[in-house]
């Protein structure tokens, strides 16, 4: 049950023209996958031991089909915006561009902001991060979008979470497409941030002019003020956040990355030019902080990932905090300090924020703890806001319960219930509160 007293208090108003929304992606809801290309998920999937409860996305919530009925529940809630992505197996297949027709035009038609993220970890088989053509490739798929969609879509997104794509994905293992190269993955960071800045530009030739990128950020916190600790939280920033915030936002890696990335021939401050093209607003995924230290010398278990032995730090939990269902601590101060901390740190470099992905896993229709998750992460918010940042909109994560990949249907993260054996669709308490909270705020 919520202990979070402030749950009964007045929300405190955003300002005007804030953004609210909530956040899907499309191999964990569409299901249908025959009527799509295979992605490196699906290959993922079908090796035994890769998910947990065994499951696939083959049907996940059959949104593919339903998508009408889930545009209902968000005309129902009042969300400002919806944001979805784009599978590109998906457009990659005769007649795949046609669903996202039917479907921008349904949210729109519902009085709701169509918002796509055009890369959500499910790459087409065939294509490959390390290699830098899929960069190339990525920006012809963007283009082709962006002319079938421009004329109903404003806002865009073009990558989601990189860092936990190269991480979880390429360095070690958990994610597909399943490699373990450790820090040998770099280059499938350098790839995909060179695959958001020839979006950007692809985008910008369509007319584009709403243009973000949702990058998943978090602070680090040092396990104690030992200079061990200290060190190996540093190096752990640097390789979650900085890496990924620092090219974007200042046409710079951090020091002593820039020589490990693998360049053009006009070298990699050619392509820092092309991966630092001006934003219209910069997305934030924020979930918790990470408290770190020292290496252990022994694998850790750490939020459904195992972290091996041979990494320079040690990911530690943070105590006194309520868990989530996966495991994860309920910081939402976290929130407050990584907004400021980013306006600290980039100043002028940094554009207007959207918090693209904040949610939680907790089961159960009567859900006061996802009530309370977002109650404290809102109000933490608009702390942010209070203290000079300019944040401009908050996306929940997630409309619907789905297919939490390696973890497979075992975590629910969303604001309606779905029954995945009958596919029954039903609102959650916390469905009833964010409408509440949408509706005051108007």
């Amino acid at each position: 049950m919520a202990t979070d007293a402030r749950a009964a208090d007045a929300m405190p108003r955003f300002p005007d023209g804030f953004l609210w929304g909530v956040s899907t992606s499309a191999h964990q809801i569409e299901g249908a996958a025959g009527l799509r290309a295979p992605s490196v998920w699906d290959v993922f999937t079908a090796e035994p031991g890769r998910v947990r409860d065994g499951s696939t996305a083959a049907v996940a919530c059959d949104h593919y089909h339903r998508y009408r009925e889930d545009v209902a529940l968000l005309a129902d809630l009042g969300v400002d915006a919806y944001r979805f992505s784009v599978s590109w197996p998906r457009v990659d297949s005769p007649g795949g561009l046609d669903f996202y027709d039917r479907l921008v035009d349904e949210v729109c038609a519902a009085g709701v902001r169509p918002v796509p993220t055009l890369f959500h970890w499910d790459l087409p088989v065939g294509l490959d991060w390390l290699e830098r053509d899929t960069a190339a490739r990525f920006a012809e798929y963007v283009s082709v979008v962006a002319e079938r969609l421009g004329d109903r879509v404003g806002k865009w997104i073009t990558l989601n979470e990189p860092a936990e794509h190269t991480l979880l994905g390429h360095a070690l293992g958990t994610h597909a497409p399943g490699r373990t190269l450790l820090f040998d993955a770099l280059p499938a960071a350098h790839h995909q941030l060179l695959a958001h800045g020839l979006a950007v530009r692809a985008l910008r030739a369509a007319g584009a002019t709403d243009v973000g990128i949702a990058n998943s950020h978090g602070p680090t916190w040092p396990a104690s003020d030992a200079p061990a600790d200290r060190e190996a939280a540093d190096f752990y920033d640097l390789l979650l956040n900085r890496l990924f915030a620092d090219p974007v936002l200042t046409g710079r890696y951090p020091e002593g990355l820039g020589e490990l990335m693998p360049g053009s021939a006009g070298g990699v401050e050619a392509d820092l030019e092309i991966i630092s093209e001006p934003l219209d607003w910069y997305g934030v995924n924020y979930y918790a902080p990470a408290r770190v230290g020292a290496p252990q010398g022994v694998e850790i278990e750490f939020g459904g990932v195992t972290l091996p032995a041979g990494l320079p730090f040690s990911v530690r939990a943070i105590e006194g905090r309520p868990l989530t269902d996966f495991g994860w601590p309920v910081v939402p101060e976290g929130l407050t300090e990584l907004l400021t901390g980013f306006r600290d740190r980039y100043g002028d470099r940094l554009p207007p924020v959207v918090v693209t992905e904040n949610g939680c896993a907790y089961e159960g229709l009567d859900d006061r703890d996802r009530i309370a998750y977002h109650d404290g992460h809102v109000r933490a918010l608009h702390r942010a806001v209070e203290a000079g940042v300019d944040v401009r909109g908050y996306f929940v994560w997630s409309l619907l319960d789905n297919f939490e990949w390696a973890e497979g249907y075992g975590r629910r993260f969303g604001l309606v219930h779905v029954d995945f054996t009958t596919l029954e669709r039903t609102p959650k308490a916390s469905y009833g509160w964010f409408r509440d909270l949408v509706a005051g705020q108007r």
